[in-house]
């Protein structure tokens, strides 16, 4: 399957916070994207890992993407080594995206920044011929993919975004979607320990901050990301 964008997280949930509404006004333009998670989020403190799948999957649907896999790295303990690197590339090859996004380079989480790291070194390796994978014994040889960009999105920390999207219209299907993960999020019925992002705070946080960047843009709301390299265009009208 070819898809346009995939969206990398090290938890379920990671993608959704950090740029659910651009994937939805994606999806809505006709773009195909896909969810690849590192890890199953199982060393949260609230839920389990078999509950973080069931949420991943709902809100998969209600952004409406094209497929979703976890590769089932350990939470908390995966690194940036070749094995990891590997199965990464596999994704990549076999979605073959334009565009990847990831975690944010630097976060309050040590996943996150290691995720991202991890991302964008198996980006540049998978457009590497002599580095061979399979997606199983039985399958040929993937063919080698170079994703033309990789951009990060912005977690907890308030990090300087080197772009904006303009995503208004389009964070009412994002708060639904993080919603979905109704184990971690704000639930004045739960019986659950409190955690930094369980409380009403927190979601409120992300809504303040989308409509923030939006103000700054001119518009209702905004989702930022960051890069490693220069964006380019084509033209400068582009940039309006």
């Amino acid at each position: 399957m070819k898809l346009d964008i995939l969206a990398f997280g090290a938890h379920p949930d990671d993608v959704e916070l950090g740029a659910g509404a651009t994937i939805a006004k994606a999806i809505a333009s006709g773009k195909k994207v896909g969810i690849v998670d590192l890890t199953r989020g199982e060393l949260g403190t609230r839920g389990s890992a078999e509950i973080r799948d069931s949420e991943a999957a709902a809100a998969a649907k209600v952004l409406g993407v094209e497929s979703r896999e976890n590769l089932g790295f350990a939470d908390g303990f995966f690194v940036n080594d070749r094995e990891h690197q590997l199965e990464i590339i596999k994704m990549v090859r076999k979605y073959r995206p334009e565009i990847v996004l990831c975690n944010a380079i630097d976060d309050r989480h040590i996943d996150h920044g290691k995720g991202s790291k991890l991302v964008s070194d198996a980006c540049f390796l998978s457009g590497l011929i002599k580095i061979e994978t399979k997606l199983s014994d039985a399958d040929a040889p993937q063919a080698q993919w170079r994703p033309k960009v990789v951009y990060h999105y912005i977690q907890w920390k308030n990090l300087e975004p080197d772009f904006v999207v303009d995503v208004s219209g389009y964070i009412e299907k994002k708060t639904e979607a993080i919603l979905a993960y109704s184990s971690q999020f704000h639930d004045p019925k739960s019986k659950e320990p409190e955690t930094p992002i369980s409380s009403k705070n927190f979601i409120d946080s992300v809504n303040y901050r989308a409509r923030d960047l939006g103000r700054l843009i001119g518009v209702d709301y905004a989702e930022g990301f960051t890069v490693e390299r220069f964006v380019g265009v084509n033209n400068i009208d582009d940039l309006i």
